[in-house]
This record gives structure tokens, C-alpha cells and sequence, in this order.
């Protein structure tokens, strides 16, 4: 194990817990399919990728899918700003993440599974692969495993190319076949028609994690933390101005100042939540809770003290979404570019509050109007930075009306 990484964990209360290697893949091959379903559903386990869809549904989809093949993917393309969970699980605990696809495959039907590793995370595969081979010498990959007769499973690494875009998941499945990493248009959606043209299931490489957790425990009690709306635990990519930059595993349900008390921050003017496509918490909102039903993340938390300058936070994110565009939709590929161009207006001071309530606007439109999540989700800092520290970032101009 890499010490730097290892040291980077400084609290955790279950997926980082002692867990024995193949405990969860026997539990499951004891119990029904319909069984694990209905434990997943009690869970409420959501992706941890951010976008929270229900796990269970989605496994559920797929299992009741017709076709000769299925597929389970992990979502280890982790490419958002200020994110490095993933990377920590994978390199700590890379048999939950292995049980958990193996679990998976049987519930669905699948076959084959893929781990589609971002491409600057090329330092662990053989890791992983050495941890793959260690699980096919345990039967737990391959023929017949653990003895139940006619499941047949394995899982094969494919690297990833250092796109942005491919953490979403249907631009990851045309990377997959060898296409350009493009969002494909949905309807059809992956659960019937993903990799190949065959049902798939993509979930994230935390999510992957805490299946072999609800299996051993029982989704009831894992529901039982955090909240009604967001059971379970989450892990947070800590990092920014504070003493305990980190991987913490925490509960749902904490407050923003909560957790800046535990990491250490003082000072703190603004928390980014959810990485460059979050959004950002001014001091006055630090009372909200890190929660689906209230500031929802993939896991990213990134901590700005009272030196940082706003605006130049913003042009950061701005200037990322712009080289990380795939260019497939013009909302996205051309609504960045204006964002980014408003940006540097107001950082030479030759703007209008006309012109910034149009740019507002458009950043409205590129939410609805553009194809995958990346331009969904880009104007997120753009509208919450100047909404709310526009008195720091518009001090300076005194004419028009800024809404």
C-alpha cells in the first residue's frame, strides 16, 4: 500500500472496517436474487456518484431485462476536481469494491464486469489485477464460484483516457467499445441498452462498496444511518484550507459546520460542494446539511479561507469546463466559452449587470438544454459564486441592476 495514501484517511465508521475477502459473496450466493434485491431496497443505498439514483432499481432493471448478455461496470473514472475517495478505496479496501461487481452480477444476470480505471490512476492497476488473480485462485472469479453451479463471472480492467466527460456513464460505455467518449442521447437508457447493445449497470466505485456491507448486515441497519432520505454513510474528499485535509467517512445528514470543525477550518469564507460542478456554500448557509434532500454531492468538498479571491475560483472551474467539453452539444460547448467570457469581463472590470443577467440566463438555459451532466451541471459555480458573493466580486461597478 502507498503510505500517502493510506495516511490520507482520518475517519471512518464502516467501509473501511475489517472485512473478510469473499464474506460478502457467500453470504449473497446463500440467498435469493429476488432476496438481495429487496436488502438493497431496504437500504436505500443511492449512487454515491453523485447522482443518487436508487441502486436497487437500477440492478432491478437490469435483472429484468431480456438478452443473452449483461454487463456491471465500475465507475472508477474519477475525474471531478477535488475528488480522491475513490482512489483510497480502490488502493485500501479493493475487495469490497471486487465483491460488491461479483454480488452484482449475480443479482442481475451478468457475466462479464468491467473496471474502467481513470487513465492517471495506470500506478494501481497491477494491484488490482494481482487482486483479481488472488480471488479467481479463491473461486471467487470464474466457473462455478464458491461451488454454485452455473455462475460464471469475471471482470476485466479497462483504462480510461483522461476525459473529463467519461465519468458520465454512457460516454464511459462508448469509450468502452473503442468509440470517441461522447454522451449518447437517453432514451435508451444503459439498463436496457448500454455496453454492446446489452442491459448494463454502471455504479460508482463507493457504491460498489457498501453492497457487501448491507449483504453482511442487512439493509434495515444500514438504513439506519444518516437520514430518512440519505441512509448510510459517505465518504468526502477533504482538501482546501484546513489542518486535516482527507478521505472522512461520515454519516448523512452532517451540517457544513460540522464537518469544518472536524477537518480543522477556520476562517472559512466559502465551501465548494460536489467538486468544480457543484455548487458554493457561502458562510451564511453553512448551517445546511450534506444530504440528498439538501446539498448533494459525489463527495468533493473543497474549503476556501477569507484570502481567496472569489473570482478567481470561479475562473479556475470556468476555464476547466471549457477544455473538458466534449463539443457534442452546443449549449454546453459554446454556453462554457460565454461563461468563461463573462468571467474575465468582470476581472477587467468591463462589464454590464445587463450583460451578466443574460450570461445568468443562459447559464439557466445550459441546465435544461445541454445533453449529459457536464453541461447540466457547469453553470452550478458560475450562478452560485456571483449570487452569493456578488458584494466582493461586483464591488468594484456601480451602474445597472444586478438581479
Amino acid at each position: 500500500m502507498h503510505n500517502d495514501i493510506v495516511n490520507t484517511i482520518h475517519e471512518s465508521s464502516l467501509l473501511f472496517s475489517n472485512y473478510e475477502a469473499g464474506s460478502g459473496i457467500k453470504k449473497a450466493l446463500e440467498m435469493g436474487r429476488d432476496d438481495i434485491l429487496f436488502e438493497l431496497k431496504a437500504s436505500k443505498l443511492k449512487g454515491r456518484g453523485g447522482a443518487g439514483f436508487p441502486t436497487s432499481t437500477k440492478w432491478m432493471l437490469v435483472a429484468a431485462a431480456t438478452g443473452a448478455d449483461k454487463f456491471i461496470i465500475c465507475n472508477a473514472d474519477e475525474g471531478e476536481p477535488g475528488t480522491f475517495k475513490d482512489r483510497v478505496l480502490l488502493m485500501n479496501a479493493p475487495f469490497l469494491i471486487l465483491d460488491g461487481m461479483v454480488v452484482g452480477g449475480y443479482t442481475v444476470g451478468a457475466a462479464h464486469g468491467y473496471i474502467y480505471l481513470r487513465g492517471e490512476y495506470v500506478y494501481m492497476r497491477q494491484f488490482l489485477e494481482d487482486c483479481l488473480n488472488e480471488m479467481r485462485e479463491k473461486n471467487l472469479l470464474g466457473n462455478n464460484i464458491c461451488g454454485k453451479e452455473g455462475f460464471n463471472f469475471d471482470i476485466s480492467i479497462v483504462m480510461g483516457a483522461g476525459a473529463y466527460v467519461c465519468g458520465e456513464e454512457t460516454a464511459l460505455i462508448e469509450s468502452l467499445e473503442g468509440q470517441r467518449g461522447e454522451p449518447r442521447n437517453r432514451p435508451p437508457y444503459p439498463v436496457n441498452t448500454g455496453l454492446c447493445g446489452a442491459p448494463t449497470t454502471v455504479n460508482n466505485v463507493e457504491t460498489l462498496a457498501a453492497v457487501p456491507h448491507i449483504i453482511l448486515m442487512g439493509g434495515e441497519k444500514y438504513a439506519e444511518r444518516g437520514t430518512s432520505a440519505s441512509s448510510g454513510s459517505k465518504l468526502f474528499s477533504i482538501s482546501g484550507d484546513c489542518e486535516k485535509p482527507g478521505v472522512y467517512e461520515l454519516n448523512w445528514g452532517i451540517t457544513i459546520n460540522e464537518l469544518l470543525a472536524k477537518v480543522g477550518a477556520y476562517n472559512t469564507k466559502a465551501v465548494q460542494v460536489g467538486g468544480a460542478s457543484g455548487i458554493c456554500i457561502p458562510k451564511s448557509k453553512f448551517d445546511r446539511k450534506l444530504a440528498y434532500e439538501d446539498v448533494a454531492t459525489g463527495g468533493s468538498i473543497m474549503i476556501f479561507n477569507e484570502s481567496r479571491k472569489m473570482l478567481h475560483v470561479l475562473k479556475n472551474f470556468m476555464e476547466f469546463f471549457v477544455e473538458e467539453s466534449c463539443g457534442q452539444c452546443t449549449p454546453c460547448r459554446i454556453g462554457n466559452q460565454k461563461l468563461l467570457e463573462g468571467v474575465e469581463m468582470i476581472e477587467k472590470n468591463q462589464y454590464t449587470f445587463a450583460h451578466i443577467n443574460n450570461l445568468k440566463e443562459l447559464g439557466e438555459t445550459m441546465k435544461v438544454a445541454s445533453k449529459c451532466g457536464l453541461g447540466q451541471s457547469s453553470p452550478n459555480p458560475f450562478l452560485s459564486i456571483l449570487e452569493d458573493f456578488k458584494e466582493e466580486i461586483f464591488h468594484a461597478k456601480s451602474d445597472g441592476v444586478y438581479k
